[in-house]
């Protein structure tokens, strides 16, 4: 029975939804005939990617994040700005870097230490980083969504080159997948998060730091939004201040999809792994039969919708399993 409910996972049926997508998709589109072009394609979404999997952490705590779109955009035009300003790119790569680590902490401590919801808060830095960027973008642009071109190869390499088949940022996804599925099963740090989750309450009275801890979750999905942003740099060899505009929805979808709970208590960073290239592909392939990119929004914003409702069904299921089984235990009981 143990091994038949590992086979039911939420992880597996998001695997066979991508084995369908995928032979679909190759059956009405050449694009998907061609695994290099398979593999370099995922560039295309490695920035959802890279901001996703951290966001899982913050979702997991019971939180939410909807400021990373604009921490991309920032670190990006800071990139832009900083190399402009006469420093090496891998060096205003790091200082945008620490841009998104302040915009984390910003979030964390706002969080953490104001009794205002999250989705409000973070809604407010949105803002707010967004008006810094495009201010900073004007500042030392001609206007506010030009870019900074111009941006050395050595650079732009990061998401243009591969190892065998596989691209830069695809390896560095997966290292992270498995850095961040380590800290989250395997370290107090991931059960602490669960529990904050679950009970915040309780957490707090087992003598956690959950003051630390939720700022450390927003922290790390700021990094992982800066990163995205640096990494569309590298992509488009440019650097601009709305870089990342259309990555919130498809990040949310991608973690909920995934199976963690938009509650909090529960989720894995595997599974918004998978579900990230599902949606990816999915846009890829409604664009290679004609779809255009806003259609697409709307399908991958119903599908949200859809999630949600299927995974209360499956709580709604489970529930009703537990009382009958509880049910049964009492009537053994009695009958004893």
């Amino acid at each position: 029975m143990k091994i038949l409910r590992r086979f039911i996972s939420w992880e597996w049926m998001l695997i066979g939804v991508l084995i369908v997508e995928m032979l679909f998709f190759r059956s009405v589109s050449r694009v998907f005939s061609n695994l290099e072009n398979l593999l370099y394609s995922s560039n295309d979404f490695a920035h959802i990617m890279l901001a996703a999997l951290p966001l899982t952490l913050v979702i997991i705590t019971g939180g939410i994040d909807i400021s990373i779109a604009s921490v991309m955009g920032l670190t990006s035009i800071v990139l832009g700005v900083t190399w402009q300003a006469g420093l090496d790119i891998f060096v205003a790569m790091v200082v945008a870097l620490l841009v998104g680590v302040l915009c984390g902490l910003l979030n964390g401590l706002l969080v953490t230490n104001t009794d205002i919801n999250p989705l409000i808060i973070t809604l407010g830095t949105n803002f707010l980083f967004a008006g810094i960027a495009t201010g900073v973008s004007r500042t030392f642009v001609a206007s506010s969504y030009e870019g900074i071109s111009g941006i050395p190869s050595k650079f732009t390499r990061l998401s243009h080159e591969a190892i065998g088949l596989i691209p830069y940022p695809m390896i560095l996804i997966i290292i992270l997948v498995v850095i961040y599925s380590i800290f989250l099963h395997k370290t107090r740090f991931g059960r602490t998060l669960y529990l904050i989750g679950t009970n915040p309450r309780t957490a707090y009275y087992s003598g956690l730091n959950v003051r630390a801890i939720t700022t450390t979750a927003y922290v790390l999905t700021s990094l992982g939004a800066a990163m995205g942003g640096v990494m569309l740099s590298s992509y488009f060899t440019s650097a601009r201040a709305d870089l990342g505009s259309e990555a919130l929805l498809p990040s949310i979808t991608a973690v909920v999809l995934g199976g963690t709970s938009i509650l909090g208590g529960s989720g894995t960073v595997f599974g918004t792994f998978i579900a990230v290239i599902i949606l990816g592909y999915l846009k890829q392939g409604l664009l290679s039969v004609g779809i255009t990119n806003d259609v697409s929004q709307v399908v991958i914003g119903g599908l949200l919708i859809l999630v949600l409702a299927v995974k209360n069904i499956f709580i709604f299921v489970n529930q009703i399993q537990s009382t009958r089984r509880a049910l049964r235990a009492t009537e053994f009981s009695e009958r004893r």
